[in-house]
């Protein structure tokens, strides 16, 4: 068969398939000498000075997402990549994403974490990579596969809640994250050019049961019939005497609101995630890591100081303030807050969502109560980071700005696990993405 005849039975536009080619080709060029698939590696268990796993195991030790028998590298001092909700637009998606993925690429990364939102909340009708198209995370695994360290990633909103409109291409939202645990989570390893071996969160936690829900039937106005499913994108690892966690947790309401809220989905995925939160720590104390981070998406919105749109709620009772969108976030939090507290040491939530870099300590005690005292008293142990995503402000809010590459950038976590606070953080700025002053 011919390659022309070949790229008219995939059903895309001449155009669309053209910018498909060139995205491919671009971060395929970035990826530089290495072959980005997981046969191109040395054999199971081999590893290197990251304590990367080039194969088919665990340095050395099948079914495990534990590093730390790896005595010769074990709890030393690494740095990490932290980015998400990008690209919204052409020009982050090229060149602002090829430039932020190649200053990663020059740096010493153990690995990097997406934290979800691949795409704009609204796409342009017949425009496939800005939509919930298959093409966009045909995109999404290239740009992770052209990470030299290894890359992982959870879900967004913007992948797969916000899929159900008509500028996203009127996709059952359900169908399109199983479409998203097939093609990017059917496996326990990252993405990218090295790989991690993960735990994934299956039908049950702790000898619980805790399945999230999968499509059967159903269309754009929501799903009908219902299967139970292993939580696959809820992944777990530990590296050099840190462990981390992704949790699919979903931006604006987590599912519970916009055009088609799904109650059954999110109450499952909802325990789900609990049930991973809790076991996380667990897996923590008894590998006495020396501090947790997870990843996500949504902004749950921890006091009563909104950014952009995420919910106010009394610091204290963490239950939601009048005026606010259905809370999808409250007993997930409640459960936070105990498990924080009770493991002691330092606890990370990095999230995206509202598309405001910052770096704070959001997250207050219950104790006093407001009868005894309105002071809120914040938890010395958590912090909390928002990485860098589109954020217009302009009179008409419009978003995405389709020539921002100003936020198209990336946080840089320095991890010492024998230092007080085990979590440093830089926000690295891509020299290739900066427009109002030139990079020195």
């Amino acid at each position: 068969m011919k390659s022309g005849d070949l790229l008219q039975k995939t059903g895309y536009s001449p155009t669309a398939l053209r910018r498909i080619m060139v995205a491919m080709v671009t971060l395929v060029i970035l990826a530089g000498p290495m072959v980005v698939r997981a046969g191109a590696h040395p054999g199971p268990g081999a590893t290197n000075d990251q304590g990367w796993d080039d194969g088919k195991g665990s340095q050395g030790r099948d079914n495990d997402d534990w590093d730390d028998h790896d005595r010769d590298h074990h709890r030393e001092k690494y740095a990490i990549g932290l980015w998400g909700d990008l690209p919204y637009s052409e020009v982050q998606a090229d060149p602002g994403v090829p430039n932020l993925i190649m200053d990663m690429n020059s740096q010493n990364l153990a690995f990097s974490v997406h934290d979800g939102d691949l795409k704009a909340g609204k796409g342009f009708a017949g425009d496939l990579l800005t939509t919930c198209d298959n093409a966009k995370y045909v995109q999404a695994i290239a740009y992770f596969n052209a990470l030299k360290s290894p890359a992982a990633f959870t879900p967004g909103d913007n992948d797969w809640t916000d899929c159900d409109v008509a500028s996203n291409g009127n996709f059952n939202s359900l169908e399109r994250l199983d479409h998203e645990r097939q093609v990017i989570f059917n496996t326990p390893f990252t993405l990218g050019q090295h790989h991690l071996r993960q735990a994934m969160q299956g039908v049950t936690t702790d000898s619980k049961p805790t399945p999230c829900k999968g499509f059967v039937a159903g269309d754009v106005n929501g799903t009908t019939t219902y299967k139970d499913v292993a939580c696959v994108e809820n992944r777990r690892w530990t590296y050099r005497g840190v462990t981390y966690a992704t949790l699919n947790i979903q931006g604006s309401c987590n599912n519970r609101c916009k055009d088609h809220p799904d109650e059954t989905e999110f109450a499952a995925r909802n325990a789900a995630d609990i049930a991973w939160m809790q076991e996380t720590f667990e897996v923590a104390k008894e590998r006495d890591s020396a501090a947790v981070m997870f990843i996500s998406q949504a902004d749950p919105g921890f006091f009563d100081h909104p950014v952009e749109s995420e919910n106010t709620r009394d610091p204290k009772t963490l239950v939601v303030l009048a005026g606010s969108t259905p809370d999808g976030f409250h007993d997930f939090l409640v459960a936070l807050r105990d498990a924080v507290k009770a493991f002691g040491k330092p606890v990370a939530y990095v999230h995206g969502d509202t598309h405001y870099f910052r770096i704070d300590k959001p997250f207050y005690d219950a104790d006093p109560p407001n009868s005894v005292s309105t002071t809120a008293r914040r938890l010395e142990n958590f912090i909390r980071v928002e990485t860098f995503g589109d954020n217009v402000f302009s009179v008409d809010a419009t978003h995405p700005d389709q020539n921002d590459l100003n936020n198209v950038h990336w946080v840089k976590v320095l991890v010492d696990p024998d230092s007080r606070e085990v979590f440093a953080f830089q926000p690295q700025i891509v020299p290739g993405n900066r427009v109002v002053v030139p990079a020195p």
